[in-house]
């Protein structure tokens, strides 16, 4: 290139300087990453010793979906609080109100509300049933069951324990534990034996609190 004037050629050795010293400080900061990656290569060779690679096996290498987390920690943790929330020992005549149906409502709750349960006041929206199942099956299911109802906003189901049929003396076993359950749930506001339709003697319509 033919240079004009002297300005001109300052200002082209002045670009050619800045040039340069971009190059410079490139090429400092190449070698400075080079060198942190070599200090850390080595801080873990000295960290994980001598290694030997692997024999090849002609495997192949099959990347399989993996199953997600279960929180099983967790349940056992709700299992054991609820075993601890929900006693056999609580003395259901201080629950219970004394009528033929041994319904049962929290203090404050008004008798209207035993009546309008009774009545079908409130439309079923889910139910368990404890049919064949243990004691502490029995509780397990009851306490998850409304407590998942309450989640899902639910306000009135019914709890199945049966009429005691195929228990031993024909007793309904799982009866007066269930209404035992049902009282020391802080959900549970109002319940009552279900009418015939409903399952009578056999079943419990349950008012959650909203």
């Amino acid at each position: 290139m033919k240079v004009r004037s002297l300005a001109e050629l300052g200002a082209l050795r002045e670009a050619m300087a800045r040039a340069q010293r971009v190059a410079a400080e490139h090429a400092a900061r190449e070698r400075e990453r080079l060198r942190r990656h070599k200090a850390e290569h080595d801080l873990f060779a000295r960290a994980v010793g001598p290694v030997h690679r692997l024999r090849d096996r002609g495997l192949a290498d099959i990347d399989r979906p993996r199953p997600a987390p279960h929180p099983r920690q967790r349940e056992l943790d709700e299992q054991a609080a609820m075993r601890e929330a929900m006693s056999d020992e609580v003395n259901l005549e201080s629950l219970l109100l004394t009528d033929d149906g041994l319904s049962f409502r929290r203090p404050g709750i008004g008798p209207e509300v035993v009546t309008k349960l009774r009545r079908g006041h409130w439309a079923l929206q889910g139910q368990v049933d404890l049919h064949g199942l243990n004691r502490d099956e029995a509780r397990e299911a009851l306490g998850g069951y409304i407590r998942e109802a309450q989640r899902r906003g639910m306000r009135c189901v019914r709890v199945v324990h049966g009429k005691g049929h195929g228990s031993p003396g024909k007793q309904p076993v799982l009866k007066a534990k269930v209404q035992r359950w049902l009282a020391q749930r802080a959900e549970v506001i109002a319940f009552a034996q279900a009418s015939g339709p409903q399952g009578g003697a056999g079943a419990l319509v349950v008012l959650l609190a909203g």
